[in-house]
């Protein structure tokens, strides 16, 4: 940080706080530091960029979300004018009255530029979720040294990477871990969302950006449609919200599988519990699942020229979390062009088949669990306090 704070706003009960999150996955990380925030600074006031979990904290988003959700390098060009709008914006704003703290959460590539200015300008600057340089694009940083003064790390490995480049960090768990219950009540979800208690339940999660949903809703459900056929017994179900509403019900339409998947609005976590095993789309949702002690297959597809821009950059022979976290494939990865019905189908019929395997990958997952619970609200917050205090 170039210059000190004129007060220390570590001691203030009335924190100002600037946050932006880019995605629903966001929305929820930020959600819960602010609730931890508050336990210290019982005037909390935060505003900026989020979602409907960061409102009900009294949160006061400008812009949704939603607006800044994007998935793939093209995709962020096609978009690039409103969402570099948006950013001009915030920016004019936090320049004319500059708040205690920025708090970016993930989405560097949007929060790392407004950071690098505010900071220069003395504002303290803090990320949650470090960039995932040891995945792909490592030249950023460069970037977050010069943006950020502490990462908010929730993955054990990443201080001391970020450490060998000069950079501040703390591992603070991943709060995901901190909220799914080590056992999950499959009969209780079940109960809650209306669903057999004794059914072979499959999940089928196509991603929450619209990007993800128009490329994989479709060979999701097509994928149920086969497994139907040769197991008529199954059950579906999918959770999704009110914006992709249109490009599910095309997909359940088109497949003929009105009567064959429930869908639900929101409640992943509980679709998680209650399944037996999940279709789900590579990001967050797959740390879910693992989280959920349920085995699962991933699969991803984005626009072509994001995929071949962002394979050549990739550092990692996987791009779901619980294999890149566990270090080796332990689930089924089909991208691209390997999204095909077919064989997604196949492989997740194939868990059904080796309860054994269920059971190894459940240890697996019980052990990442653990590791990862940590109380993330609270550990930030103790960080923020001692950036604050600096």
């Amino acid at each position: 940080m170039t210059d000190a704070l004129p007060t220390k706003a570590a001691s203030k009960s009335d924190l100002r706080v600037s946050m932006v999150a880019a995605e629903r996955s966001g929305d929820m990380l930020a959600a819960l530091l602010l609730q931890g925030m508050r336990k210290t600074w019982p005037l909390l006031r935060a505003s900026g960029i989020g979602g409907p979990q960061m409102d009900a904290t009294g949160f006061v988003a400008r812009w949704s979300c939603d607006e800044l959700s994007v998935r793939g390098l093209v995709e962020a060009l096609w978009r690039y004018r409103h969402i570099n709008g948006i950013r001009k914006a915030l920016i004019q704003d936090l320049l004319a009255s500059p708040p205690d703290l920025y708090v970016g959460v993930d989405a560097s590539d949007f929060n790392l530029p407004v950071e690098r200015l505010l900071r220069q300008k003395g504002v303290p600057t803090v990320q949650l979720v470090c960039p995932s340089i040891w995945a792909w694009r490592p030249e950023r940083v460069q970037k977050i040294r010069d943006s950020v003064d502490h990462v908010l790390c929730i993955y054990p490995f990443e201080p001391d990477l970020l450490a060998q480049h000069g950079i501040e960090g703390s591992f603070v768990g991943h709060p995901i871990a901190d909220v799914i219950p080590l056992e999950p009540d499959r009969l209780k979800t079940r109960f809650q969302l209306g669903l057999p208690a004794d059914a072979t339940i499959v999940a089928l999660l196509p991603g929450s950006r619209s990007s993800e949903a128009k490329a994989l809703a479709l060979p999701f459900l097509q994928a149920a449609q086969f497994m139907r056929q040769q197991r008529p017994e199954l059950k579906f179900v999918l959770p999704t919200h009110a914006l992709l509403m249109p490009v599910i019900d095309a997909a359940v339409a088109q497949t003929g599988m009105q009567s064959h998947v429930k869908v639900v609005m929101g409640r992943s976590h509980e679709v998680q519990a209650a399944c037996d095993v999940a279709l789900v789309a590579s990001g967050t949702a797959t740390l879910e699942t693992a989280l959920h002690k349920r085995p699962m297959v991933i699969a991803y597809k984005m626009q072509w020229l994001s995929w071949q821009i962002a394979n050549r950059q990739r550092l990692l022979p996987w791009v779901g979390l619980p294999n890149i976290l566990c270090n080796e494939r332990l689930v089924p990865e089909f991208l691209q062009e390997q999204v095909q019905p077919k064989a997604l189908a196949q492989a997740v019929m194939g868990w059904l088949d080796d309860p054994d395997a269920v059971n190894r990958i459940q240890e697996r997952f019980t052990d990442l669990h653990h590791q990862l619970r940590q109380d993330m609200p609270t550990l930030a917050t103790h960080a923020i306090q001692k950036v604050l205090a600096a």
